[in-house]
C-alpha cells in the first residue's frame, strides 16, 4: 500500500469518526431516538368538544414523556371521518397519530358509503385514552319522574316525541339510534349542526330528549336546566351521584361509552409504536391527568383494557355492534 494511499484511507477514517461523533453517519440513529420533531395527534372534531377536551389533556402529558410536543390538529368533517382519513393516509414513522372515538372507529362503516379506511385494518393501535358515559336527557319540563315513565311515554308518544342528536356519525345520533332500537321507539329525529345547538333547543323546550356524553350534558343536569333519567354505564358517575344507572331504572342492555383512544397509521416501527404506548399509559397514570378526566365525568380505562391487544378488540367488537343497527335505521329512514 502507498503512502498516499494510507494517508487517504486515514483521513476517510478520522471524517467517518467525526461524523459519527456528531450523530451524522448512524444509520438507525433517528429510530433510536424517537421522536426528534413535534408530533401531530389529529382529533377530527372542533375544539372544545369532548374528544378534543381529551386528546389535550393526555397529550399534555405524553409530550413530558417523549420529550417532544404532541400538537393537536382539529380536521373536521363527516362525522370525525375526515380527519381520520387523512391521518390514515399520512406516512407512518410515529409524526402523525390520531384520537379516534366510538363513532369513526364503531358506528362510521355503517353510515358513510365508499369510507376510505377499515376501522378494523387501516391503523395500529396504540391505546384507550378515555370513556365518556352516555346520558338520557329530558327537557326540563317532561312530564315523565322517572325512567320507566319516560320509556313509555316515549313509545306511546311515537313520531309527536322529538329527539334531538348533533348529526349523522355523532355519539348522539348513534347513541339515539340504539336507545330507540332497544326501547322500540318511533319518535321523530330533529338533526342540529352539533351539540350545542341541540342542548341549547333542549334547554328551551323546543325538542323532548337526547342521548349525549356526559362531558356535554353534565353542566347543564346539575343546573337543573335538562332533567336525566339516566346513565349507560354499570355504575353510577361521581359527577352525577344522583342519577341512577340504566339498570338500576329498569332498562336493561342499553349500557354504551362514547370512547376515545389513540390510533396511528398502519405500519408503525415497533419501537415507536412501544414509545406511544409508553407515553400514553404514563399519560393515564398520572394523578393529575387522571383527575382531569374524571373531572369532566369522564372514566380512565383500567390498565388491562387500554393497551393497543385491548384496543383493537374493542374495535373489532363496536363495529360488529353498531352496524346492525344502524344501517337498519338508514335503510328505514330511507
Amino acid at each position: 500500500m502507498t503512502r498516499t494511499l494510507t494517508r487517504r484511507l486515514a483521513g476517510l477514517a478520522l471524517i467517518a469518526g467525526a461524523a459519527t461523533g456528531l450523530g451524522l453517519a448512524a444509520p438507525g440513529a433517528q429510530a433510536d431516538t424517537y421522536p426528534q420533531r413535534p408530533i401531530t395527534m389529529v382529533v377530527p372534531f372542533a375544539a372544545g368538544g369532548p374528544t378534543d377536551v381529551v386528546a389535550r389533556i393526555v397529550a399534555d402529558h405524553m409530550s413530558r414523556t417523549l420529550g417532544q410536543q404532541v400538537v393537536i390538529e382539529n380536521v373536521t368533517g363527516a362525522g370525525g371521518t375526515t380527519g381520520i382519513t387523512r391521518a390514515a393516509q399520512a406516512a407512518p414513522d410515529g409524526y402523525t397519530i390520531m384520537m379516534g372515538h366510538m363513532g369513526t372507529h364503531g358506528a362510521a362503516p355503517a353510515l358513510f358509503k365508499g369510507l376510505k379506511y377499515d376501522p378494523a385494518t387501516s391503523f395500529d393501535p396504540i391505546g384507550m385514552a378515555a370513556g365518556t358515559p352516555i346520558v338520557i336527557v329530558a327537557k326540563k319540563d317532561f312530564a315523565a319522574p322517572d325512567l320507566k315513565g319516560f320509556l313509555a311515554a316515549v313509545k306511546a308518544g311515537g313520531a309527536s316525541i322529538n329527539q334531538a342528536h348533533a348529526g349523522v356519525g355523532s355519539v348522539s345520533h348513534s347513541t339515539g339510534v340504539l336507545f330507540d332500537s332497544i326501547v322500540g321507539a318511533k319518535p321523530t329525529l330533529v338533526v342540529y349542526r352539533g351539540t350545542g345547538p341541540a342542548l341549547n333547543d333542549l334547554m328551551a323546550g323546543q325538542v323532548d330528549f337526547m342521548t349525549d356524553q356526559i362531558v356535554n350534558v353534565a353542566p347543564q343536569i346539575t343546573g337543573g336546566t335538562i332533567k336525566a333519567y339516566a346513565i349507560a354505564t354499570p355504575e353510577r358517575s361521581p359527577a352525577l351521584p344522583n342519577v341512577p344507572t340504566t339498570k338500576e331504572a329498569g332498562l336493561e342492555g342499553y349500557e354504551v361509552s362514547a370512547w376515545n383512544a389513540v390510533f396511528a397509521p398502519k405500519g408503525l416501527p415497533k419501537d415507536v409504536s412501544a414509545a406511544l404506548v409508553n407515553a400514553l399509559g404514563k399519560s393515564l397514570e398520572d394523578e393529575s391527568t387522571r383527575k382531569r378526566i374524571l373531572d369532566l365525568g369522564g372514566t380512565v380505562p383500567p390498565t388491562a383494557e387500554r393497551g393497543p391487544a385491548a384496543l383493537q378488540k374493542l374495535v373489532e367488537s363496536e363495529v360488529a355492534r353498531w352496524t346492525p343497527v344502524l344501517r337498519a335505521a338508514v335503510e328505514g329512514s330511507q
